[in-house]
């Protein structure tokens, strides 16, 4: 699976942005898809994600705040930010597994896109 994210960008504390992950070369419809982030100096951490029967599952710090959903059809997933904080600043990264634990654990995922940069300004 190939994965490709965009939406990020800057954008002032409190506001919104939309980013949406496409996937190519299989269908996502046969994975559970997640996004996880990486802020500066920081490691990677899992954000958000979605079953192939569209159960979601969010970290704390977001949970309330952002929303991901996935379009089968049009093999691709979204996560909407809301309420956006200077620390949501960080690189998001789409990814996808057929099989994770509880927590999700970055291990778990066999697919990674390149990453799109969130900047919230304060």
């Amino acid at each position: 699976v190939q994965l490709q994210a965009s939406g990020g960008g800057l954008v002032e504390a409190g506001g919104s942005l939309r980013l949406s992950c496409t996937a190519s070369g299989r269908t996502l419809s046969n994975y559970i898809m997640a996004w996880f982030r990486q802020a500066p100096g920081k490691e990677r951490e899992f954000v958000a994600d979605i079953s192939r029967t569209s159960t979601t599952y969010y970290a704390g710090s977001v949970k309330g705040r952002f929303a991901i959903s996935r379009d089968n059809a049009k093999n691709t997933v979204t996560l909407h930010l809301n309420s956006l904080k200077p620390e949501d600043t960080a690189v998001y990264y789409c990814t996808a597994t057929k099989i994770r634990a509880l927590p999700p654990d970055q291990g778990d995922y066999d697919f990674w896109g390149q990453g799109t940069l969130v900047t919230v300004s304060s």
